[in-house]
């Protein structure tokens, strides 16, 4: 395969993403690309990914990664449209604070605007999440990011600003499409990889009208930043929910991958 181009698995679904072309990694237009995809048409393209879902068939409700959030101020990085926000706002949760971040001021809009129609608020802040972004530091208990830290350009210098916001013991938990996930397709009910698990060049993937330009890390890339942050890992996630699995039904391609390979991934970390 020409190393400049070739097909990727979408980024959540099971589907193939279009044509691939190897890209230089750029931090600044990587970051103009992704914002303008989420300012204009990122939720059509991908939807929304959201709490109590973690991704693809993988849910807090089951495994409860989060735990009692009353009294605890939070912060999301990546908020999107702020549904994750609103989940973590209601019923009997009553967190302290709720934060969040993201690249696209677009979002940060929507989310806004759904949390005030629900009677709730949140301090929202956009700016990359490599970047500093005036977020007090040693102040939040739990940091999350659900489908949104694989957008980072720096991923070591990500996992170290997020542990210099939270506080000692506080918890990290995180989820991203799992890399072997990205590595396969469905064709004609076989499985077939379509690129190396070890490529972790950027690339960008033309979706209709809109580009996104995005990378494959390895697990133990993400393994080895959270390490060097100061992290333990307490919990990590990467078989399918069972009921998850069985409400999609045995006819879609996307779920019958996801009975023998995983399709999301979720880390719960701890600040030492």
């Amino acid at each position: 395969m020409d190393k400049n181009k070739g097909s990727r698995t979408n980024v959540i679904g099971a589907g193939e993403a279009g044509v691939a072309v190897t890209v230089d990694m750029d931090k600044d237009v990587i970051h103009k690309t992704n914002s303008l995809f989420w300012d204009t048409k990122g939720n059509e393209v991908l939807g929304a990914t959201a709490l109590p879902l973690y991704g693809a068939f993988v849910s807090e409700e089951n495994h409860r990664l989060l735990g009692d959030v009353s009294g605890k101020k939070i912060l999301e990085i990546g908020c999107g449209s702020g549904q994750s926000l609103l989940y973590l706002g209601q019923g009997q949760r009553q967190p302290a604070e709720l934060w969040g971040t993201d690249i696209s001021g677009n979002q940060i809009g929507k989310t806004r605007q759904l949390l005030a129609a629900h009677g709730l608020s949140a301090e929202l802040i956009c700016a990359p999440m490599e970047d500093q972004c005036g977020l007090p530091e040693n102040y939040f208990d739990i940091i999350y990011s659900v489908y949104a830290i694989g957008w980072t350009t720096d991923l070591e210098g990500t996992f170290a600003r997020i542990a210099s916001y939270l506080n000692k013991d506080g918890v990290f938990i995180f989820s991203w499409s799992h890399p072997i996930h990205k590595c396969v397709a469905a064709e004609k009910d076989t499985l077939v990889f379509k690129k190396s698990y070890f490529d972790e060049s950027w690339y960008s993937v033309a979706l209709g009208e809109d580009t996104l330009s995005l990378t494959d890390r390895k697990m133990s890339t993400y393994v080895n930043a959270l390490a060097k942050a100061g992290f333990i890992i307490e919990q990590m996630v990467e078989e399918s929910d069972e009921d998850l699995l069985k409400a999609q039904g045995d006819s879609s391609d996307f779920a019958k991958k996801a009975q023998v390979l995983p399709v999301t991934f979720v880390i719960k970390a701890r600040k030492l």
